[in-house]
């Protein structure tokens, strides 16, 4: 019985990190099965008629909160990239590709140049930090 009792003891410990007592217990879990190529054919049809968010970032600056009060109707803000330079094409908040911006229409839009590869979405992402 003492080997039994020495064994509970060694899957059930107790966690008082978090100011109270708790009972831990080592979970026991089944194999994941690979089903991976079982799915019915048709179910990513489901995402491509949802909405993502697309924005363009033209560029950015920093300013000190003294310089954002001075400003009003006619101030011009001089953004980091040049005239002509590509700008950035966002999706959910990461960077996927560049473009040119072009007029069509009469609206602004953007002419994709690039769709970037997930190493090079990396690199910039790291440079932004």
């Amino acid at each position: 019985m003492a080997d039994g009792q020495e064994e509970e003891d060694t899957q059930t410990q107790v966690d008082d990190s978090a100011g109270g007592a708790a009972e831990v217990e080592q979970a026991e879990l089944p194999e994941a099965q690979d089903t991976a190529a079982t799915g019915p054919p048709g179910q990513v049809d489901i995402l491509l008629d949802t909405p993502m968010p697309v924005s363009v970032r033209l560029g950015q600056v920093s300013l000190q909160v003294r310089q954002l009060l001075q400003m009003g109707p006619g101030s011009i803000l001089k953004l980091d990239k040049q005239a002509g330079e590509p700008v950035d094409v966002f999706l959910r908040e990461i960077k996927f590709a560049t473009g040119q911006l072009v007029v069509a229409d009469g609206r602004l839009g953007v002419r994709v140049e690039e769709i970037l590869s997930q190493d090079s979405q990396g690199d910039e992402q790291a440079e932004e930090a």
